[in-house]
């Protein structure tokens, strides 16, 4: 419904058709219906009514690009006020024609005054360049809306495109380090990498996936990463979600923050530990996670996957997220909390 009104206002012809129909009615109001009064005073009432309809369409298209084009209102205004004063001068002269005078257009003798007119021709000005304007700078408002989205997906898709070789580095980063561990385990985690991927491939070219699926897949990301150090570092990872709703997420926007965590965290032979918890309550969606960072770090960190996360971050939701860092230098928090779209499961 809503994208239906959406393109009869984006049609042109359709708000030329609204602009007649409601000047037509604010000009037969003007004069008490008498415009009904006969098939003569009907004739009548269209032709002053094409009159003034005419003197609109002059200004709108020779005096208003003066004014918007030209961007000179001062000489706008004088030639608008010429133009009211011409045409009125026109219609005052034709009211005082006989083969007007028994048509019952007009109630009395003041509708036939000058001042009438020129309140006529000013009046049905208004009424029809109003809307034309408010259309027209509902179109450039419009297109340039277009135009920003338009923008900031082409960003969106420019950064996720940058973050996907990023995982896949840092994953089989992962799986390189549990095969010389783990020799005998790496056919199954080769397994659990390719479903990982097959994921990043298929999310890739979504705007947003389930909540659902995006948790599953950070769960998956996991226990991946409890193979490879599970066995020298605590880790645990917690998740709940209110079942009233089910709700939906940009692909990969959480998993930055998770993979620095033990990227940074993980690098410790002793008391290393990761700690990761999801919890999303009447859409408020809130990612904790906590990591220790170790006296001495060799692990050299681009911030690649951080700083884009953030862009895209601020590219979709704006001002509408917290996201808050802290280092104390034995410990890295992440505290995230964005306010999800509901939907009736």
């Amino acid at each position: 419904m809503n994208k239906r009104i959406d393109n009869i206002l984006d049609n042109k012809w359709w708000q030329e058709v609204a602009v007649v129909l409601f000047s037509f009615t604010i000009y037969t109001l003007k004069n008490d219906w008498m415009l009904f009064s006969s098939f003569i005073s009907i004739a009548m009432g269209v032709f002053f009514y094409c009159i003034l309809y005419m003197h609109a369409q002059f200004n709108r298209f020779f005096l208003l690009p003066i004014l918007f084009k030209a961007n000179k209102p001062f000489t706008y205004i004088i030639l608008t006020l010429f133009g009211v004063f011409v045409f009125s001068v026109i219609l005052y002269e034709i009211t005082r024609m006989d083969m007007f005078a028994k048509c019952h257009l007009y109630q009395n003798s003041h509708q036939r005054s000058y001042a009438y007119q020129l309140a006529s021709v000013l009046g049905t000005l208004v009424c029809i360049l109003s809307p034309i304007i408010v259309f027209k700078f509902y179109r450039i408002h419009r297109k340039q809306t277009d135009a920003a989205l338009l923008f900031n997906q082409m960003q969106l898709n420019s950064l996720k495109g940058q973050l996907n070789p990023h995982f896949l580095f840092n994953t089989f980063n992962t799986l390189y380090g549990i095969s010389l561990e783990f020799p005998d385990r790496t056919p199954d985690l080769i397994m659990k990498v390719s479903q990982l991927m097959r994921y990043q491939l298929e999310s890739n070219s979504k705007q947003c996936v389930s909540l659902e699926d995006e948790l599953e897949f950070i769960n998956s990301y996991v226990q991946l990463e409890k193979e490879r150090v599970g066995y020298r570092c605590d880790i645990t990872f917690d998740s709940a979600v209110d079942k009233d709703y089910t709700y939906k997420i940009s692909p990969m926007l959480l998993i930055a923050f998770i993979e620095n965590a033990f990227k940074h965290g993980t690098c410790a032979i002793e008391n290393c530990f990761v700690k990761i918890s999801i919890k999303v309550e009447n859409g408020l969606l809130h990612l904790h996670v906590t990591n220790s960072i170790p006296k001495k770090n060799d692990v050299i960190s681009t911030k690649i996957g951080l700083k884009n996360t953030i862009e895209r971050l601020n590219l979709i939701y704006g001002k509408d997220y917290k996201l808050d860092i802290q280092d104390d230098k034995k410990t890295y928090i992440v505290d995230l909390e964005i306010q999800l779209k509901k939907f009736v499961g």
